[in-house]
């Protein structure tokens, strides 16, 4: 089969061929339509961020396609079903392995671009903001990089739980976007600082809960609009990974909960508990429009090169989509 490989030294990628995966019995094998882009994929490339032991070194968490061969042990699936599922790695390929209580049957409204734009960031928000934030009805959230694949959908799954969504962002366009999906205030960074903005919408208190995808360079503003006992997630350092002179006491003054979070580090069965419960919640709503997966773009991955330098440059708002076309 087809698959993306990543030059050595000058890290462009190209697509070259290697073997068929192995499907076990409780697996099944999926010819891929459809994947999108990561920014996990921009750091694995570069050698930065290295697949879980076990995982496929092909770039690519996340797909849509259709069953081609199912596992002997698998009840439920049949040859032909369409699908979308997250992955440790692999997704840049013909075909790919995956168990079988990861794979999400596909709305018939959703293309298989669409599809492929669900798993990993909406999978992420739900973690994040319900398993680990335990977002509750009525509570605010403050969600950093509001226009991102995970902003997107973070944004769409706490108004759909009936929280408050503050979010941040860097356009005017993409203040919008993020409106549009839900926002209760979009904040453009670029104008002040946005801890200001939360603690006037939020008289002082602060937010409950911080969902940050930018890290090191949000830090002082981060603590400063974090409610006392409240919570705050990092799921990315786009702005640094290292804080000097961290205030540990300031920290245990407010009884401040700090939460690094991975998706794709988790055990499969944390995959497979997180999709089954993901699953019943979301896919009626992607049915009929009350989620919907944000796409920025759609390229063929003969352009996978081109797809990869509009992320790098920020320019995204939403999924970049790869098709896999033959």
């Amino acid at each position: 089969m087809k698959a993306v490989f990543v030059e050595e030294g000058t890290k462009r990628l190209f697509i070259g061929e290697t073997d068929q995966p192995a499907m076990g019995d409780d697996e099944l094998l999926i010819d891929v339509k459809a994947t999108a882009l990561n920014r996990a994929d921009l750091l694995q490339k570069r050698g930065l961020y290295p697949p879980p032991a076990g995982a496929s070194p092909i770039l690519g968490l996340e797909m849509a396609g259709v069953v081609s061969a199912v596992g002997k042990a698998v009840t439920g699936w049949k040859e032909g079903d369409r699908v979308c599922a997250l992955l440790p790695g692999g997704g840049y390929a013909e075909r790919v392995v995956i168990p079988a209580q990861m794979a999400m049957p596909i709305p018939e409204n959703l293309s298989f671009e669409e599809a492929a734009a669900i798993p990993e960031v909406f999978l992420t928000a739900y973690l994040n903001l319900f398993w680990l934030g335990g977002l509750q009805s009525g509570q605010t959230v403050l969600i950093h990089a509001g226009a991102s694949g995970v902003g997107t959908a973070a944004i769409q799954l706490a108004r759909e739980a009936g929280a408050r969504v503050i979010v941040t962002a860097g356009s005017e366009a993409k203040r919008q976007t993020c409106l549009e999906l839900g926002a209760d205030l979009a904040i453009d960074y670029r104008t002040g600082p946005f801890a200001d903005r939360v603690k006037e919408a939020t008289a002082g208190r602060g937010v409950p809960l911080i969902l940050d995808l930018v890290g090191a360079s949000y830090w002082e503003q981060n603590l400063d609009c974090l409610a006392d006992q409240g919570k705050m997630i990092l799921i990315g350092t786009m702005g640094g990974g290292k804080v000097p002179n961290v205030n540990l006491g300031l920290l245990l003054a407010r009884r401040l909960h700090i939460i690094g979070s991975a998706l794709r580090t988790r055990s499969v069965q944390d995959k497979i508990a997180l999709t089954q419960e993901f699953a019943p919640f979301a896919l009626p709503r992607f049915a009929d429009g009350r989620l919907k997966p944000v796409i920025d773009s759609v390229y063929d991955w003969q352009e996978v090169n081109e797809a990869h330098a509009r992320m790098e440059g920020n320019q995204n708002t939403g999924k970049i989509v790869l098709r896999i076309s033959r």
